[in-house]
């Protein structure tokens, strides 16, 4: 029984590791983005970070990371004061991390000008790193807190979702954007803005990304033990007639990663020419060995 207790510790500490290594790498991305990209461009289109550019602008002795800091305490008080500080779990801790990462990387890469001229390569990486920080961070079912706060606020007390209210707030930033920084810049932080939103939900589905193989075989005792041994996966067995011979053949379902499909195909080519095989991707598996729920 103490080896059940030690075994079961052990793999809670490696879940958090693991939860809080991928939390603050989506975190550094994220602030990466904003410091090389965003901020020397005025790439405010939404969340703390345009606020903090837009505020930066008009008090142009203090860095993006200082308002950072400011802004996020702010809404971190007033989600305590209106949601309470345990309704928001990890998004006050990804709000102050956040601007810390904003502060350390103007530290190291302080920059007073773009780092190229091409304003939509700029743009892109702007839209990029933290687009992919964001999904990296959600996919562990956390937030990058910040405007997040807001929405939330907003979803409680009225009839907004969360999305909608996200999506209004980044709209206001990025108008306000507009009229500092005139209609070329505006339009590229509402561009940006469409942009991000496509990335973030392109890089959560291909982390989640896996593949649903059904296999209509005569040999399924091979089929299922090849899943089982080599690919180290489980499957289900179902008996099935063709409606054209009704002959009697069995269905085996299983889903793989991308790499564990590719290696059942090639069994399958090799030996069971004949099987039917159909292969859909998923995003969204729960149960054991993917996604918890």
């Amino acid at each position: 029984m103490q080896v059940s207790r030690q075994h079961l510790k052990e793999i809670f500490t490696l879940e958090h590791l693991k939860f809080f290594a991928l939390l603050n790498s989506g975190l550094f991305l994220t602030a990466l983005g904003i410091a090389l990209f965003k901020t020397p461009n005025h790439f405010a289109f939404g969340g703390t970070s345009g606020i903090s550019i837009i505020l930066s602008t008009l008090f142009p002795g203090w860095n993006v990371s200082v308002f950072m800091w400011l802004v996020n305490i702010i809404l971190v008080v007033l989600g305590g004061i209106f949601l309470g500080l345990r309704s928001m779990e990890w998004t006050v801790y990804s709000s102050l991390a956040l601007s810390f990462y904003v502060s350390v990387c103007e530290i190291l890469f302080p920059l007073k000008a773009p780092l190229t001229t091409d304003v939509f390569l700029e743009l892109c990486f702007a839209v990029l790193l933290p687009a992919i920080g964001s999904a990296i961070v959600f996919n562990v079912g956390a937030s990058t807190g910040g405007t997040d706060i807001v929405a939330m606020i907003l979803h409680k007390y009225t009839n907004l979702e969360i999305g909608k209210s996200l999506m209004l707030s980044d709209l206001g930033i990025a108008l306000i954007a507009a009229y500092l920084y005139g209609a070329k810049t505006g339009l590229y932080c509402i561009l940006g803005m469409i942009f991000k939103c496509t990335v973030v939900d392109s890089v959560i589905e291909s982390f989640n990304l896996s593949k649903i193989c059904t296999i209509v075989t005569e040999f399924p005792a091979q089929v299922q033990e090849y899943i089982i041994r080599e690919l180290h996966r489980s499957a289900t067995e179902q008996s099935v007639f063709g409606a054209y011979t009704h002959d009697k053949k069995t269905l085996v379902m299983t889903v793989l990663t991308r790499s564990e499909a590719v290696r059942l195909r090639r069994y399958l080519q090799k030996n069971d020419p004949h099987a039917f095989v159909t292969i859909v991707s998923s995003s969204e598996i729960v149960g054991k060995g993917f996604r918890s729920l």
